[in-house]
C-alpha cells in the first residue's frame, strides 16, 4: 500500500515555516523554527501557558513549549491543550491530537474519527546504540539492525504506539511489536494485559525526521 498525502506549506511568523501534510484519514501540522526568542512569542500562549512556560529553566524546552502553542494558536486559536490521566493531550470538540516534536520542529496530528499517535525522530545514531532496549527477538531478524534509518524507524513507531497504549509502565520490546507490510506501511501490535491491539502505520522520512502516524483506528485482536 502506497501512502498517499498532499503537503500545504504556509510561511508564519519569521523565523517559522509551517507545513501541512493531509493523510486519508488525518492531517500532519508541522512547525519548522531556528533559534528564537520565546518570551517575544508569549501572546499565542493563554494565561495559564504563559504561567507553565515560565516554570521551564532551559530556552530549548521554552522555545519547544512556545513552538507547540504558536501551532495550537494557528489552527485552533487559543483553545486549551488539556492532558488526560497518560499523559496525552487532547482539545475540547477537535478531536482526537497527538503532539511530537524534534530539535527545530514541533508536530501535531489531528482526527476526527479515532485516537491517534504522532512521533518526530530525527535520523541519529542514538537508535543503533539503543536498539537492544527496544528491539524483541523476532523483530532483530525481519528488520536491519545496522541501518541507522532502519532502527530510527522501529523508534519511532514504538514511540507512536507508546502514545496509544493508554497505559504507563510499558516495556518497548516486548509489549509494542511490529512487522513490515511495506516499507512504509507497518503493523504495530500493542500488547496489553487486558486486551491486544493493532493498528497500521504510515511511516516516511521528511527532512532529515522519520515521522509516523497511525491513519486508522486501533483495533482489538
Amino acid at each position: 500500500m502506497l501512502i498517499k498525502f498532499r503537503f500545504f506549506v504556509k510561511k508564519i511568523l519569521a523565523p517559522f515555516n509551517q507545513d501541512t501534510i493531509h493523510l486519508k484519514n488525518c492531517s500532519i501540522h508541522l512547525l519548522r523554527f531556528n533559534g528564537f526568542e520565546p518570551r517575544d512569542y508569549l501572546q499565542h500562549l493563554t494565561a495559564e501557558e504563559t504561567e507553565r512556560f515560565f516554570s521551564f529553566k532551559h530556552l530549548n524546552r521554552q522555545q519547544e513549549f512556545v513552538a507547540t502553542r504558536i501551532l495550537r494558536h494557528q489552527l485552533f486559536g487559543f483553545s486549551h491543550i488539556h492532558y488526560n490521566e497518560h499523559g496525552a493531550p487532547f482539545i475540547e470538540n477537535e478531536g482526537f491530537i497527538s503532539i511530537s516534536h524534534a530539535p527545530g520542529i514541533v508536530g501535531l496530528a489531528i482526527s476526527r474519527e479515532f485516537q491517534i499517535g504522532l512521533d518526530i525522530e530525527p535520523l541519529r545514531p542514538k537508535a543503533l546504540l539503543l536498539k537492544d532496549k527496544f528491539l524483541s527477538d523476532d523483530e532483530r531478524t525481519h528488520f536491519d539492525i545496522h541501518s541507522e534509518l532502519e532502527m530510527t524507524k522501529v523508534w519511532s513507531a514504538k514511540e507512536a504506539l507508546y502514545k496509544l497504549a493508554g497505559r504507563k509502565q510499558i516495556i518497548f520490546k516486548t509489549d509494542l511489536l511490529l512487522k513490515k507490510q511495506s516499507s512504509s506501511i507497518w503493523e504495530g501490535r500493542i500488547i496489553n494485559p487486558d486486551a491486544h491491539l493493532k493498528v497500521e502505520l504510515n511511516i516516511f522520512v521528511q527532512d532529515g525526521c522519520v515521522i509516523t502516524v497511525n491513519d486508522s483506528p486501533i483495533l482489538i485482536q
